[in-house]
């Protein structure tokens, strides 16, 4: 059994994760976020793919700035393709050790040239719900989405997330108020549902990477 990672703490109300690991994968490398991501993670937030999430920094030095002030209760990540560029990000904030729960947050293919043909953002959840459920120890991961994000929403119900609620009016986007849509998953249903949609799609992933 995997010990969750926890910091030596007299009080488990203090209690706080050590600094992000780094998850390996076959296709893809979760590396924690550094300022020299800067540039590259300021490019994405400016991109099409972008749009529906929260606003981008305003600058490079502004987005150096964000990631330098990141809390210690979050992973922020860069994925990273297996001998190949980074393509995009992924975070898991709000990490509460004592109530077992955490948000998936900031996911994001910001170069989807050059992640495809390869199963970076399946595998990229897969190593973070690895994370989150079998070393963390967690039993729920959550998250909300902008309401016109309709793509996002049902791949996360198809890799087994469930539709909580919606939370009215949670977003401001040029000027107008959006809901969100709040999701989670449980650590049965991440064992029983999402981890065997994640490794078949990984194993059809492998099958085209191979020619069949």
């Amino acid at each position: 059994m995997i010990k969750p990672m926890l910091d030596e703490s007299p009080s488990p109300s203090t209690r706080s994760p050590e600094a992000a690991p780094e998850l390996v994968g076959e296709f893809v490398v979760l590396r924690p976020m550094t300022v020299e991501d800067a540039a590259i993670t300021h490019q994405w937030r400016l991109g099409a793919r972008a749009r529906l999430l929260n606003g981008a920094a305003a600058s490079v030095e502004d987005q150096r700035r964000w990631i330098s002030q990141r809390p210690r209760g979050e992973f922020n990540y860069i994925i990273q393709l297996i001998g190949g560029p980074p393509v995009g990000m992924l975070s898991l904030i709000d990490i509460d050790l004592v109530n077992r729960r955490a948000e998936s947050a900031r996911f994001l293919i910001g170069d989807e040239a050059a992640a495809k043909g390869a199963p970076a953002a399946v595998e990229a959840m897969k190593l973070l719900y690895e994370l989150a459920f079998d070393r963390l120890g967690l039993e729920r991961v959550y998250g909300v989405i902008e309401q016109r994000n309709h793509l996002m929403i049902k791949w996360q119900k198809y890799l087994g997330m469930q539709e909580e609620g919606r939370l009215r009016r949670h977003y401001l986007k040029d000027g107008e108020f959006m809901d969100a849509i709040s999701l989670g998953l449980l650590a049965g249903e991440y064992r029983a549902q999402t981890l065997p949609r994640m490794t078949a799609l990984l194993a059809m992933g492998r099958r085209r990477s191979a020619g069949e």
